[in-house]
């Protein structure tokens, strides 16, 4: 499925995204050392090792930014005009290397862009879940929508 047009949303929509992720060691060097973040929570196993988790703790930034990505498919792709933020990101949970994550979104807000006619604003739930049903994190994310065509 392609992404909606504004007109094309309803608050309450709720979409269960297929794309599902089982996160790699490799995933989480990878982010880790391009945004240039040395935590040893998510580098070093001996240090981790010696926290309350026992082991590796997945960086955040990649599970929000996976949380993102999986739902554009479903959401914006293709009608986006411009994400114009993020609020209220949570990780209630941690993630571990081997976790199996899969979203959800629902649309809670809609409006009418009051700059740029015809097109309008989507506020998204988008909810990140482990494979035990675990919330893992949640946003919302206001993106501004072009009108069908």
């Amino acid at each position: 499925m392609a992404g909606r047009y504004f007109d094309e949303w309803q608050v309450g929509d709720r979409i269960v995204h297929d794309l599902r992720r089982t996160v790699t060691e490799t995933d989480n060097l990878l982010v880790s050392t391009l945004t240039h973040n040395p935590q040893p929570l998510h580098l070093d196993a001996e240090y981790a090792g010696a926290t309350e988790f026992g082991r590796i703790v997945v960086n955040g930034t990649f599970t929000f930014a996976l949380l993102v990505g999986i739902s554009v498919g479903d959401t914006t792709l293709g009608t986006l005009v411009a994400n114009l933020g993020y609020d209220e990101v949570r990780m209630p949970k941690p993630v571990f290397i081997g976790d199996t994550l899969r979203a959800e979104t629902e649309v809670i807000e809609l409006r009418p862009s009051k700059s740029r006619p015809g097109q309008g604003i989507v506020t998204f739930r988008h909810t990140m879940l482990n494979q035990r049903d675990e919330i893992v994190c949640s946003t919302l994310r206001s993106a501004l929508l072009q009108p069908k065509p």
